[in-house]
């Protein structure tokens, strides 16, 4: 049973049971334009539910991971086998500063992937967050024994994407080839419940109210083409004015943002479906 390489803020595996309730019958090809961790892709992969999928992130450089572990899974895992990975806050702070100068870099793709998951697994919370240049700025997350994942799992995870188109667009474009019968999962970041509330520094450009209602026009235009189509987002009354006139089912999901763990308290999210 796969679980994500990557952990991921706002990442479903708290949610999963909910949403796995209100999956479509049936599908043809699987559509997620924010893959993120890919808690609910991998869900349905363990439950033999994708024979074909298109998955799609804005992160260049969560795109260059999944990438490298579909085409050169076994570079990559020799190279997460460097001693250069350490759980030292120093040996940290290089490695950022060195997948820093590296971003893009298509001549180090896999050493980036490495890099991505070092990180990742290291870094405050597993948090992603850009500053305005682009630049991963996540602090060292002292953890006493983070462990990166293991030939194997490399090698099931590249399996699992064998049959995976992997996209590095924008959300719209993403779905361009989505036709009726098919099923798109929209995972965006969320809507902030409150001023203090906003975390959408997924990417350098954020994710913004207009992007919110862009997103809700393409959920409308798919679903009157016969798409399945169903999103998560937070229980905001503009996300319900957004979705007026589709089933809207109000869950509860626990929050793993608060670096205190007793402070990541519940709180209610929305799950719209057009079936």
């Amino acid at each position: 049973m796969l679980k994500p390489v990557v952990k991921w803020a706002g990442g479903k595996r708290q949610l999963i049971d909910e949403i796995f309730l209100r999956i479509p019958e049936k599908w043809n090809t699987y559509y997620e334009p924010f893959i993120g961790g890919g808690a609910v892709f991998i869900h349905l992969y363990n439950e033999n539910l994708i024979q074909n999928a298109v998955i799609n992130d804005i992160n260049r450089e969560l795109v260059n991971l999944y990438l490298t572990i579909q085409e050169n899974h076994c570079d990559l895992s020799m190279e997460l086998k460097s001693e250069d990975f350490k759980n030292d806050s120093e040996v940290f702070y290089n490695l950022r500063d060195e997948f820093n100068m590296i971003l893009g870099d298509e001549s180090q793709k896999i050493r980036r992937a490495a890099l991505f998951i070092y990180l990742n697994r290291h870094c405050f919370n597993g948090l992603w967050r850009e500053n305005k240049s682009g630049l991963f700025n996540v602090p060292f997350g002292r953890y006493k024994s983070p462990k990166l994942p293991d030939e194997e799992f490399i090698l099931s995870f590249g399996k699992m994407l064998e049959r995976t188109k992997i996209k590095n667009e924008g959300f719209e474009s993403s779905v361009a080839g989505a036709k009726e019968g098919d099923f798109v999962y929209f995972d965006p970041p969320y809507m902030p419940v409150s001023k203090t509330a906003d975390f959408t520094s997924y990417s350098s450009s954020g994710f913004c109210y207009n992007d919110q209602k862009r997103l809700s026009l393409l959920f409308r235009e798919l679903s009157d083409n016969g798409v399945n189509v169903m999103l998560s987002n937070s229980n905001n009354p503009e996300i319900h004015q957004l979705y007026s006139g589709y089933n809207i089912h109000v869950v509860e999901a626990r929050r793993n943002i608060n670096s205190n763990p007793d402070k990541r308290l519940g709180a209610s999210e929305v799950i719209v479906t057009n079936y």
